[in-house]
């Protein structure tokens, strides 16, 4: 396994990410345990979660799952770089009451002591906004997260799903107190999506915050979806953000076009969705979200995929991105 510094600060985290998305709806607490064994022996120290996972009525469940992980002990969690999230509503099932979701002082103060308790830890490595609050100031924010800076809860920060400028906005307002600001950055970001080579890369390298793309196969889109299909597997081809690709005629070609363009080179589509992001700029390394241990083994292969510059070159030609603001959209 490779390793990186997230991106301005001193922690070396490794080029892949593990995703634990599916733990507890999709892949039981057993295989859940597994797979993040299997994934910490073959180097992955970078987990990264969110307190709504889990879902509906089992919020937190996921959190819930690391946490008893970790309780096998082990050094576990201390090779374990933690990063978790706070934005979602985290009210009962049913329960209508404010200050339980969003960034406001109380609600990250509530938010990070019930996902201290979960995880069974006395401190989070990277605590991350999981969407922009637009009604909450910066300086209410960055007040809070310093705090749980100086009790030693969370050593740094970082968001997901923003746009360039909220980057901007948040490390800028950090900047005037003095304080690290936001390291990092999760965006949806693969071949299929470039949308974040406009403005939120640009701005992440910028104020030095490592970008981690999420959904790196395009929700399986880029993992071989149309051989699958016409192999009689593909189950999620059929359902969410693959489905919704493959509607288009056109995006169906250029989906068939990368896999032809793989099969030529004898390379797996997944593979190739996976290390073309580590061959991008300013990213620190895509998340992988397996739901068995044989999808991590499969992700673990594209850290030792190489792709030429003609073969980098070609995936262009299929997927081209829109290039930089503001030449993407002006002249």
């Amino acid at each position: 396994m490779e390793f990186t510094q997230l991106g301005r600060t001193g922690l070396k985290v490794s080029r892949l990410v593990l995703g634990t998305m599916n733990f507890g709806p999709q892949t039981e607490e057993a295989d859940s345990h597994a797979i993040m064994d299997a994934a910490q022996a073959a180097g992955i120290n970078y987990f990264d979660t969110a307190n709504v996972y889990g879902w509906g009525e089992n919020k937190g469940r996921t959190e819930e799952i690391i946490g008893s992980w970790f309780a096998q002990g082990g050094g576990r969690r201390d090779k374990t770089v933690l990063a978790t999230k706070v934005y979602g509503n985290m009210a009962g099932e049913g329960e209508e009451w404010p200050n339980y979701d969003k960034l406001s002082a109380l609600n990250i103060r509530r938010a990070v002591e019930a996902s201290l308790k979960r995880l069974g830890t006395d401190h989070i490595d990277v605590y991350q906004f999981h969407h922009v609050d637009r009604a909450t100031p910066w300086e209410e924010i960055w007040q809070a997260i310093d705090v749980l800076v100086q009790q030693g809860k969370i050593l740094y920060a970082g968001s997901s799903n923003f746009a360039g400028w909220h980057i901007a906005q948040a490390n800028e307002a950090a900047a005037r107190r003095g304080s690290l600001g936001l390291v990092s950055e999760q965006c949806l970001y693969n071949l299929m999506e470039r949308r974040a080579e406009m403005e939120v890369i640009p701005a992440s390298q910028h104020y030095g915050l490592g970008v981690i793309p999420w959904s790196p196969l395009h929700g399986g889109v880029l993992g071989g979806a149309l051989r699958k299909q016409r192999e009689g597997g593909g189950a999620r081809s059929t359902s969410g953000r693959s489905a919704d690709t493959l509607k288009s005629q056109e995006q169906r070609d250029q989906v068939q076009a990368y896999e032809d363009l793989c099969d030529k080179h004898g390379l797996q589509p997944g593979d190739v969705g996976l290390a073309w992001l580590l061959t991008r700029p300013g990213v620190t390394g895509p998340i992988v979200g397996p739901r068995t241990r044989e999808q991590l083994d499969s992700a673990l292969r594209a850290v030792e995929t190489e792709l030429s510059e003609e073969f980098l070159a070609a995936l262009d030609e299929i997927f081209p991105g829109p290039g930089p603001s503001p030449e993407a959209f002006a002249w």
